[in-house]
C-alpha cells in the first residue's frame, strides 16, 4: 500500500475549503452521502456550527426545518444565497441539469464566485454527470466522491448484521471477503442487496458470498456496454491448457486485501490469441470462478453504436472500476483497435480509444483484471502486446494428442457417458488438427444421435461425427500457419510441450 494514500472523499472536500474553493462540483451518485458529509463539515469546519441548506427544484432552498419560499427557480435561489449574511455551506442537487439551457444562471454563478471568495460561504453542486459549461469552468473546483471503501463496507456490515441477522455472528474473515463483493456499489446498493440476501439466507456462507457477486448485475446493466457473464465453468471443464491453468492457480489469491497489504503487484491483465475454437473464451469465464471475482464483458459493437463512442468506453472503463474487485472481458480485442483501418477505412475514433485504453491499462490502479482474447493476432500492433500492458501474453495453439484425450474426456462427462466405453486414445488420434470447439460438437451430435434412438451413446457414435467434419485447420491451414509463424517469438504457449 502507498505510504501516502489517496484521500477520501469527505477530507477532498475539507482541503478544498482551506483552499478557499467557494463553488465546488462534487461529481457522485451518493447525494445522501454528500449530504451527510457536508452536514458534519458545516458543525465542525469553523469554531463553530454554521448553516447548512440544500436546493432541489421542487422544494428551492431548505435550510435546517426553514423552507426559503419563491427559490424553486435556480436563479432565485443563487440571489438568496448571494443575500445571505455571514458562512455557510449550500448543496444545489439538480443544479448541473439545467446549466446548459440556462445562461442566465450560468452568470450568476460566476457572479458567486468572485462574491462570496474569502467570506465562508460555500456552494456545492452534486451530480454523477461531469455537466460544466465551458463559461464557468475556472470558476469550479471539481472532485470525485468515492464509493465507499473497506473500513466503511465493514462498518455498515456490522450495522446491517445487527439489524438483520442479529443472531448469527459475523467473523472477522467473512465480514471481509463480503466487503469485497459489495465493493463499487454505493452505501444505499449496500443496503439493498444485503437486505435482499441475508433476509431469506439467514447465514453467512459461500453461497452469500456468490449470490453478493451476482448482484453487481445491476449496476453493469445501468451501464449498457457492460455484460454480466455469471460463473458456470471452472478451470475443470479446460482441457489441456496446462501453462495457463498453472499461471493461473498461482495468482489466484492476489485479488485480496491481504495480498495487497504483503505489497505482492496486483496481476493487471493477460491476453490470449489463437485460433477459433480453441478456449480462450472458457479460460476467461474459468478464471471468474476461480478467482472468485465476478465478470463482465466489454461489448465494443454496443460502444460503437453509442453517440459517442469515446465517452461511452470511458464510462464503461470507469464502472469497471467502480465495480471492482472484478474481471473485465473484452472479446476480439484487435477489431476493437484497429476495426476496418487495415481495410482503409474505419472510425477514426478508435485511435483515440486505443489510446485511452493503453494508458488505462498503464496507469490504473482499481483492483480490475482485464482478460483480453484475439483471433486474428497480426492485427495487434508491438505496443499494445508489449511487456507492462498486460502480464501475460499466451498462444492457444490447436489442442494436441494429450489435450484432445483431456477434451473428449471432459465433453463425455459432461454427457454422463461411461468413459471406460471410449478408447479416448483411438478418438484423440483420429481428431488430429481439431480444436475444441469440433470436438465438443462431435460429442454432442453422437449424444443426441444416441438419445433418439433411446439408448445410451458409445464409440461408434463418435467416430461416425468425426468422418463426418472438415475441421477448420484443413479449410484455413494457410492462415493458420501464418498465425503460428507470428506467435511463434512473441508470446507464450498455453499448452505444455508433449
Amino acid at each position: 500500500m502507498s505510504a501516502n494514500p489517496t484521500p477520501r472523499g469527505p477530507e477532498r472536500i475539507r482541503r478544498v475549503l482551506f483552499g478557499g474553493y467557494p463553488l465546488v462540483y462534487v461529481q457522485s451518485w451518493e447525494e445522501g452521502r454528500v449530504e451527510r458529509a457536508l452536514q458534519a463539515l458545516a458543525q465542525k469546519h469553523f469554531e463553530s456550527p454554521v448553516p447548512f441548506g440544500t436546493w432541489t427544484c421542487v422544494d428551492g432552498v431548505v435550510a435546517g426545518p426553514e423552507r426559503w419560499p419563491g427559490t424553486e427557480d435556480p436563479l432565485k435561489a443563487l440571489d438568496a444565497i448571494l443575500a445571505f449574511q455571514g458562512p455557510g455551506f449550500f448543496l444545489m442537487k439538480d443544479l448541473p441539469g439545467v446549466l446548459a439551457s440556462r445562461p442566465d444562471v450560468v452568470r450568476r454563478l460566476r457572479d458567486l464566485y468572485r462574491q462570496l471568495k474569502g467570506r465562508g460561504r460555500f456552494v456545492f453542486l452534486v451530480s454523477p454527470r461531469l455537466v460544466i459549461p465551458e463559461d464557468v469552468k475556472k470558476e469550479l473546483f471539481v472532485l470525485d466522491y468515492d464509493l465507499p471503501d473497506d473500513a466503511e463496507i465493514l462498518f455498515l456490515l456490522s450495522h446491517l448484521g445487527k439489524r438483520v441477522l442479529p443472531n448469527v455472528p459475523l467473523t472477522e474473515a467473512m465480514a471481509k471477503k463480503l466487503a469485497i463483493a459489495l465493493k463499487g456499489l454505493t452505501q444505499d446498493e449496500i443496503e439493498h442487496v444485503y437486505t435482499k440476501v441475508f433476509s431469506r439466507r439467514g447465514s453467512y456462507d459461500e453461497g452469500a458470498y456468490d449470490e453478493l457477486l451476482a448482484e453487481k448485475e445491476q449496476s453493469s446493466r445501468k451501464e449498457g456496454v457492460l455484460e454480466f457473464v455469471p460463473p458456470r465453468f471452472t478451470v475443470d471443464d479446460i482441457g489441456g491448457l496446462e501453462n495457463l491453468k498453472e499461471w493461473l492457480v498461482k495468482r489466484r489469491n492476489l485479488f485480496t486485501r491481504e495480498a495487497v497489504d504483503a505489497g505482492l503487484p496486483v496481476p493487471k491483465g493477460l491476453l490470449m490469441m489463437g485460433m477459433s475454437g480453441c478456449g480462450k473464451s472458457l479460460s476467461v469465464k474459468a478464471i471468474s470462478a476461480l478467482w472468485s471475482l465476478p465478470l463482465f464483458r466489454l461489448d465494443m459493437n454496443l460502444v460503437f453504436g453509442t453517440e459517442n463512442p469515446e465517452y461511452t468506453f470511458h464510462r464503461a472503463l470507469k464502472t469497471a472500476e467502480g465495480l471492482s474487485p472484478a474481471l473485465l472481458w473484452i472479446d476480439e480485442i484487435e477489431m476493437a483497435i484497429s476495426g476496418g483501418r487495415e481495410a482503409g477505412g474505419g472510425d477514426p475514433a478508435l485511435g483515440r480509444i486505443f489510446s485511452t485504453f493503453l494508458t488505462w491499462m498503464q496507469e490504473k490502479d482499481a483492483l480490475v483484471f482485464v482478460a483480453a482474447t484475439a483471433n486474428r493476432i497480426q492485427l495487434l500492433p508491438a505496443e499494445f502486446i508489449r511487456k507492462g500492458r498486460f502480464d501475460q501474453v499466451f498462444f492457444i495453439d490447436l489442442p494436441n494428442e494429450v489435450e484432445r484425450k483431456a477434451i473428449f474426456a471432459v465433453h463425455l462427462r459432461k454427457r454422463k457417458a461411461d468413459l471406460n466405453k471410449f478408447d479416448v486414445v483411438f478418438l484423440s488420434k483420429a481428431t488430429k488438427g481439431f480444436n475444441g470447439a469440433e470436438i465438443e460438437a462431435i460429442v454432442q451430435s453422437a449424444a443426441i444421435d444416441a438419445y433418439n434412438e433411446s439408448r445410451a451413446m458409445n464409440e461408434d457414435d463418435v467416430s461416425r461425427h468425426i468422418t463426418n467434419t472438415v475441421p477448420l485447420a484443413k479449410t484455413m491451414e494457410e492462415q493458420i500457419k501464418a498465425i503460428k509463424s507470428w506467435a511463434h517469438d512473441r508470446a507464450l504457449s498455453a499448452s505444455k510441450p508433449m
